[in-house]
């Protein structure tokens, strides 16, 4: 790389459940950048306490692999926009929207793309959905505290338990279908992927702890089925006004594709889907950690 290289701090851990995940993806951002040409990389560990401002880190861009409400629902990206430097994401509105499933899913509705029926929850309230349900929180990533039940006792319970943990839950009608996911870098769509966990659901555990799940790039797909997929995950990243990069999870039951979510800092572990989808659409790890330096760089705000 020539000219004058910027200093790229690549910020990962945080209080969130996924701060294992976290440092695993940093560090292979922070290599990624390294082998890309930059020269000035450093890896910053934030604690498992929130921070309070980004005064003591260095770095002309920042580059943030967190996951989970805290590192990539809003709040961190609002220290980032107060910060005032370069980075990598999202603004905090968007990420709070995209965090949100109920928010995401109402988003969908607007735009006419189809996603499972759902109900709301908070403590007192009462479920309608009918079994089979999948109970999970409102604003959590990588599938923690994900409950598929089959029962009326198993959904209560489950989300008695989903309760525990936070203030709000979500019932969603289960969908027995494909699993499927469209990354996004900059608007456009990459090559997608079919997750076929060898049992159950593609959970946390069948994410970053087992090593039996398949991912298969670019599956058997109808061409119009494909192209359904990525219209649907490129408006709805522009529905929340998301920007740089994203992953958006689909099922696709008898040729009809359901949306479930969107994950607005998706994770660059050796697992991770998204650096997948960009290496087989011919942009490998270092060059999609590159273009995406230069995306925070053209979007920074000018004095």
């Amino acid at each position: 790389m020539s000219g004058i290289q910027p200093k790229i701090t690549v910020l990962m851990g945080g209080p969130d459940g996924e701060h294992d995940v976290s440092l695993a993806s940093g560090r292979s951002v922070a290599a990624a950048l390294v082998e890309a040409g930059f020269d000035q990389v450093t890896e910053h560990v934030i604690e498992r306490r929130p921070l309070e401002h980004l005064d003591d880190i260095p770095g002309d861009v920042l580059f943030p692999v967190l996951h989970g409400p805290w590192g990539e629902g809003g709040p961190l990206q609002q220290l980032l926009e107060h910060d005032g430097r370069p980075f990598i994401g999202c603004d905090s509105t968007a990420a709070a929207a995209a965090m949100d499933k109920n928010r995401t899913k109402l988003v969908a509705r607007e735009l006419d793309i189809a996603t499972p029926d759902w109900q709301h929850m908070q403590a007192g309230d009462t479920c309608t959905l009918e079994p089979p349900v999948v109970i999970k929180p409102v604003a959590e990533g990588s599938s923690l505290d994900l409950h598929i039940a089959n029962t009326i006792v198993e959904r209560d319970v489950a989300i008695s338990r989903v309760l525990t943990h936070g203030e709000y839950v979500m019932a969603e009608t289960f969908i027995d279908g494909r699993e499927l996911t469209v990354g996004i870098i900059d608007g456009s769509p990459l090559a997608i992927i079919e997750i076929k966990p060898a049992s159950g659901v593609y959970d946390y555990e069948a994410k970053y702890q087992r090593d039996d799940t398949q991912y298969l790039v670019e599956p058997d797909l109808d061409d119009d089925i494909e192209r359904t997929l990525k219209d649907a995950a490129v408006r709805i990243y522009n529905g929340l006004k998301v920007r740089h990069l994203a992953r958006v999870d689909f099922l696709l039951a008898q040729n009809d594709p359901w949306l479930l979510e969107v994950n607005t800092m998706p994770g660059f572990t050796k697992q991770s889907l998204l650096p997948k989808a960009a290496a087989a659409s011919g942009l490998p790890m270092p060059e999609l950690c590159r273009s995406l330096i230069e995306l925070a760089l053209a979007d920074a705000p000018t004095s």
